[in-house]
């Protein structure tokens, strides 16, 4: 069946609700993964959400921090919510749909202001993150229909940044990131679909951060949120938008959508 999947980190579901209405009038997706929803699973807006038309849900969420969810207007079977690195911290979740595809939604840890493990708790737990990743990836997406997607906070390519010399010792793209996320790639045997259809000599952003006002205006932009797709779901991916209207709209989150078409 075909299936529009989207995937976006809100900043904060109880702010962008009008925003996530929004998207769904334009842009129509069957199945919606969020991240950063901040906010515990009690107060999670299921009935708001069944009333836009998804009332299927799986809910992974804390109060006023990380947390992610998957809502859908297909059924879902096999729900899963796994835990990364020992810690219980909400980055995850994960639905089977129809046909037989495994959808994993992910919010890696950001990392912190200094990508030096030795002294920064949060990168550290970054990297642990990632290997764990990779390591999880060689075995659940081999030989299956998978589709990974969410922010992975780390933009890989050189023009995966606006400016690449520059930010090479900025967390998010060092050397050592980029190599953890190609691994989780490599192990897998996941197709990076963002450079699937954009060339990797041309620039492709999906985050502009909040401290410049005018980073936005000026395509100040980062690669941070990704759809990685399993070579048995690959012939099905039929095309990939970079939702990038979002991020002029009122209050917007930093960070915008991407939809992937499967068929």
């Amino acid at each position: 069946m075909k299936l529009r999947i989207a995937s976006w980190n809100v900043n904060s579901l109880r702010q962008r609700m009008d925003h996530l209405a929004r998207l769904i009038e334009e842009r129509a997706p069957d199945v919606i993964c969020l991240q950063e929803i901040k906010m515990a699973e009690e107060i999670f807006p299921a009935e708001d959400l069944s009333a836009l038309g998804y009332p299927h849900h799986v809910v992974a969420g804390q109060k006023g921090y990380n947390g992610v969810a998957i809502i859908s207007r297909v059924p879902f079977a096999d729900r899963q919510r796994l835990r990364w690195c020992a810690r219980d911290d909400k980055r995850h979740a994960s639905v089977e749909l129809p046909g037989g595809l495994r959808l994993h939604n992910f919010y890696v840890p950001s990392g912190g202001p200094k990508p030096d493990p030795e002294v920064n708790d949060k990168f550290a737990h970054k990297i642990a993150f990632l290997k764990e990743m990779a390591s999880w990836s060689s075995v659940e997406a081999r030989g299956r229909k998978l589709l990974l997607v969410g922010d992975l906070n780390v933009a890989p390519l050189e023009n995966d940044v606006w400016n690449h010399k520059r930010l090479l010792r900025s967390v998010g793209h060092t050397p050592l990131e980029s190599g953890l996320l190609s691994d989780v790639l490599r192990a897998g045997g996941l197709t990076d679909v963002g450079r699937h259809f954009v060339p990797a000599d041309q620039p492709l952003y999906t985050w502009w951060g909040y401290r410049f006002a005018q980073a936005f205006d000026k395509d100040y932009g980062w690669r941070l949120d990704h759809a990685f797709a399993s070579a048995a779901l690959m012939e099905g991916v039929q095309g990939l938008e970079i939702f990038r209207e979002t991020r002029a709209w009122e209050q917007p989150s930093d960070h915008v959508p991407v939809i992937v078409d499967l068929a």
